[in-house]
């Protein structure tokens, strides 16, 4: 009996020693691939299933640009679990809540006249497709951005700002800055959503469905993965000032493993001087190398 769990024990040492040995050449890996970067890159990874986690770069502050529409969702979602809020409620848009120098798929379709929208369409115009004036309708529906700083910083996740309007971020280059959040924070923040700590079973499947409908920046999570990989994301771009440099390009979220399980990968990036291509092909990389290494596994 004796010799039995000895056996076990060993077995287990050797099969932790393993996973460690993996986690560490997946982070040599990923340490080589944001070299390409020309800039300042976060990386946060997590297996849920498997605990797995990786860091390079987590613990530093990085602007979330349009990621912070995530939290944004979460907040609003509550709302509608706490039943002051309906996905089927009205909101009225005016043609001044349509600016027309930002991105708006919204403004797009409904250019003409005020309009009212349920509060269903302009979310998915929010995380599905970014849309900047659909952001800032839902951070007046909620009081401001204070009130979603508030909610994250109430679940615990404290390494995040949220504190300016995408039409404030307009006005002002150094302005997104006050929006940041570290990949780690992102991390956790993702992992108490997919766990349903936050919402209720019926906003939390709602909400991914929204992020797996993601149309953004198509060359970065999903950009080097199969047609058919599942990924649940939120994209953020602030392009590039008149020196070349991008401040942020990022993308945040859950990758449906090809065994089955399920990866957490943020990464935030800033102060880039590679072109965009450069940029989201360095994401690229880093989820292909997640993928990789959980390929065929069971």
């Amino acid at each position: 009996m004796k010799n039995m769990f000895k056996n076990i024990l060993v077995l287990c040492v050797m099969c932790s020693s393993a996973a460690s040995a993996q986690i560490d050449l997946l982070r040599n890996q990923v340490q080589q691939i944001v070299t390409q970067a020309n800039g300042t890159i976060g990386v946060a990874f997590e297996n849920i299933e498997t605990g797995d986690t990786l860091s390079v770069g987590g613990d530093g502050r990085y602007p979330m640009q349009s990621v912070y529409k995530f939290p944004l969702a979460l907040a609003v979602l509550k709302r509608v679990d706490e039943g002051t809020l309906s996905l089927n409620q009205n909101i009225f848009i005016t043609k001044k809540d349509l600016r027309l120098k930002t991105w708006s798929p919204m403004r797009e379709k409904y250019p003409k006249s005020d309009t009212a929208l349920s509060l269903h369409e302009i979310l998915s115009f929010t995380v599905s497709q970014s849309d900047n004036n659909g952001c800032d309708v839902l951070f007046r529906l909620l009081g401001g951005t204070n009130v979603v700083h508030q909610f994250v910083h109430g679940l615990g996740v404290t390494d995040i700002a949220i504190a300016a309007t995408e039409e404030e971020m307009a006005h002002e280059w150094n302005v997104q800055f006050r929006n940041w959040c570290t990949p780690l924070a992102m991390r956790k923040l993702i992992r108490m959503f997919y766990d349903g700590k936050i919402l209720s079973d019926t906003s939390t499947s709602y909400l991914l469905r929204l992020l797996e409908e993601t149309t953004t920046s198509p060359g970065r999570l999903r950009g080097l993965l199969p047609l058919h990989a599942i990924v649940a994301h939120k994209t953020g771009s602030s392009g590039e000032n008149a020196h070349g440099v991008a401040a942020a390009t990022n993308d945040a979220g859950i990758i449906t493993l090809p065994n089955g399980q399920h990866a957490i990968l943020v990464v935030f990036m800033t102060n880039s001087t590679a072109n965009e291509n450069v940029r989201d092909n360095v994401i690229a990389r880093i989820a292909k190398s997640v993928w990789k290494k959980y390929e065929g596994k069971r």
